[in-house]
């Protein structure tokens, strides 16, 4: 079957890429690694120590990032529907972590330990569509804020990926009701034409 050119223009885009070509010199398993260094370094929301939650996590891109960070003092707690295979210093559940099942286990391997920070980088799979897709990561990141509702201590921080579109105004809004803070963050590293943002928000009101 032929290629479209929109999937020939993005695998070019993607193979000419500097961050695709520096997450393979540096050993990172995304070049979605990057986004998460920068904003950690404008935002520091995680440190030696801290609980972290990471969201759709595989390929582990994220989790590579934090787990060095927290350090044997911390945790990382990671989950996603895809198969992710072991990090040092990562706890990995795989399953869709809205079935009650998989939600458990999550809270279960957590115990009594209260959440640092949630991280998602998750994304629905696209279809193309733009309004299906739009709903469909919306609903994602609902999912996650809910989620980090019900784990993070108070004062604690949420970073998620959100695309711009129907839906996204009145998402920061729910945000900013539940955070002291939300900044938006366009990394160096997502690419220019993206819809994507990351929304940042610390001091969880619990």
């Amino acid at each position: 079957m032929a290629k479209s050119k929109t999937s020939k223009k993005w695998m070019d885009e993607h193979v000419n890429d500097i961050y695709v070509k520096k997450a393979q010199v540096d050993g990172y398993r995304s070049r979605a690694s990057y986004k998460l260094i920068e904003i950690n370094e404008k935002d520091n929301l995680f440190r030696a120590g801290s609980v972290v939650m990471d969201l759709g996590s595989a390929p582990g891109g994220w989790s590579q990032i934090v787990a060095p960070i927290v350090g044997d003092s911390g945790r990382v707690i990671a989950s996603d529907i895809l198969p992710m295979s072991g990090i040092v210093g990562v706890d990995f559940i795989q399953g869709d972590f809205t079935d009650e099942a998989v939600y458990d286990q999550i809270l279960q391997m957590l115990g009594d330990d209260q959440v640092d920070t949630v991280v998602s980088d998750m994304a629905p799979n696209m279809s193309g569509v733009n309004t299906t897709d739009q709903y469909a990561s919306m609903y994602l990141v609902e999912l996650a804020l809910d989620m980090a509702r019900n784990v993070l201590k108070p004062g604690g921080s949420f970073c998620a990926k959100v695309f711009q579109g129907v839906g996204y105004d009145e998402y920061v809004k729910d945000v900013r009701s539940s955070f002291n803070k939300v900044i938006v963050r366009k990394p160096a590293a997502s690419r220019p034409r993206s819809r994507e943002v990351y929304l940042v928000a610390k001091g969880f009101k619990g």
